[in-house]
């Protein structure tokens, strides 16, 4: 079920794709995901530079990743309402620690999950997640929704990134010499998915803290 991308690309090694993991729990994820928006609304974030990004987003756990004019960083407190962020859910701290697992990295325990909203033409720019206090913990992103291309890089953001198509369901994992690899997604294409609509969601599991 998981396989090491492009083994024959030095740069590409450390990414484990599984295709079809979490399809199981495709339905439940949406419900949770719809429950934790509801205490936390969706919202565009502006970068340091006051660009509005085209990806909507939210967190669940015990911090929270935001970006504004003060720069990138976690902070425990939703901005909007002042209010701790929504308590993570077990179905997704149970479904990441498994496919943590499965990549090379047992006994992973995220205390944030990012949630991004992408509509239809939404995008995220090639970044590295570096603004965690710990590197050692690997990365856990999981698809849900409308398909779209992942984009792997390399250690520098020159490197030219590879596709990789993704559908709802699908879960990638990534860390050790990878763990500061540069990363995004194309555009999301036009689309209606049964369970979120002209939408796709995406789940990112770290440990921020």
């Amino acid at each position: 079920m998981s396989q090491n991308l492009f083994p024959d690309t030095p740069f590409l090694h450390g990414l484990t794709y599984m295709p079809g993991f979490a399809l199981g729990e495709e339905a439940e994820l949406v419900r949770v995901v719809l429950a934790v928006v509801k205490a936390a609304p969706f919202r565009r974030m502006k970068t340091p530079g006051g660009k509005e990004m085209s990806a909507a987003m939210t967190n669940c756990g015990v911090t929270g990743w935001v970006s504004d004019a003060k720069g990138y960083r976690y902070a425990r407190r939703d901005p909007l309402s002042g209010e701790p962020w929504p308590e993570m859910p077990d179905i997704f701290r149970s479904l990441a620690a498994r496919a943590a697992a499965v990549g090379g990295f047992a006994g992973f325990v995220p205390d944030v999950a990012l949630i991004n909203r992408y509509e239809p033409g939404a995008k995220m720019t090639l970044h590295q997640d570096v603004d965690e206090q710990d590197f050692s913990a690997p990365i856990v992103s999981v698809s849900l929704g409308l398909p779209a291309f992942f984009l792997w890089g390399g250690p520098r953001r020159t490197d030219k990134p590879a596709r990789l198509f993704l559908e709802s369901g699908d879960v990638l994992v990534w860390g050790g010499a990878a763990r500061k690899f540069f990363h995004g997604v194309a555009p999301v294409k036009q689309g209606v998915h049964r369970l979120t609509g002209a939408a796709r969601l995406n789940l990112t599991f770290r440990q921020a803290l």
